[in-house]
């Protein structure tokens, strides 16, 4: 096993890596695909030194005695490093996040990722992607698999790419998607009080089911029936040959479903106004 202890700028670079398992508390890290040799590149640490070590394959990244306890060190001083590592584009990819913000472009496997706080932006990934957050949001483009995000009160915003199964749970965040939908064509969102805006061909197949209890909800497919209840508002019917699966449901979010013709492009930040 190779094994190094970073305190300042360093650049290191690797024969092969297999998978990449990283753990940082603060500051920034951007793992970029790339077809190059694997590499790590540190700008800066602030606080308790980065401990990278490669074995088998496995590249790992952490703050130095990190195992000690992470409030141990929030209580003593920063723990913030600025990291960009390069990794084959089949490589899979674990990401430990308290405050970090994150990029990853271009990987082509699993991505997995656990965040408080930090803003995570993803491009052009494909596989499954996997985001657990408590208020940190994600911004994606391109993305093509499957999507699994869980949060407490951060936002989703999913713009392009070609989506065989999203999974949402949220409280309070809001998710907004304008993605094409391939494969088992399975969307599946829920929230407390968070808005869902959808946007998807005007030909998708899928069943769809859009209810709320208290919140509003709206979509421009005419073939979509709605139905107003002392308890609940939906939407629901089918589209096409109701082939996929289109559920929304929240207590008091509001609920937007769209159509765009095929040859439109999708909306490149599907964002919503706060």
């Amino acid at each position: 096993m190779s094994r190094w202890t970073i305190d300042e700028p360093t650049t290191l670079d690797f024969d092969g890596v297999v998978a990449l398992r990283a753990t940082l508390i603060a500051g920034n890290v951007s793992v970029l695909a790339s077809d190059e040799r694997p590499s790590v590149i540190v700008g800066e640490v602030d606080g308790p030194p980065l401990l990278v070590t490669h074995e088998a394959g496995m590249l790992t990244i952490t703050h130095e005695r990190i195992f000690e306890g992470v409030l141990g060190w929030l209580r003593t001083r920063r723990a913030d490093a600025s990291i960009t590592v390069t990794v084959p584009r089949d490589c899979p990819v674990t990401l430990n996040l308290v405050s970090a913000d994150a990029v990853i472009t271009g990987t082509a496997a699993r991505t997995s990722i656990r965040s408080a706080s930090g803003y995570v932006t993803l491009d052009g990934v494909h596989g499954t992607t996997d985001v657990n957050t408590v208020s940190g949001a994600v911004e994606a483009q391109g993305l093509e698999g499957a999507v699994s995000f869980t949060s407490v009160s951060g936002d989703l915003s999913l713009a392009g790419g070609s989506v065989g199964r999203l999974g949402a749970r949220t409280v309070s965040g809001r998710i907004a998607a304008d993605v094409d939908l391939v494969g088992e064509r399975r969307v599946e969102v829920h929230t407390v009080s968070g808005e869902v805006a959808l946007r998807i061909p005007e030909s998708a197949d899928a069943d769809v089911a859009l209810t709320s209890a208290a919140g509003r909800v709206d979509t421009s497919f005419p073939e979509l029936v709605r139905t107003d209840r002392t308890v609940a508002r939906s939407v629901a019917g089918k589209l096409g040959d109701g082939s996929g699966r289109l559920s929304v449901n929240t207590v008091s979010g509001a609920i937007t479903l769209l159509g765009r013709a095929d040859d439109a492009p999708t909306i490149t930040t599907p964002r919503m106004e706060k």
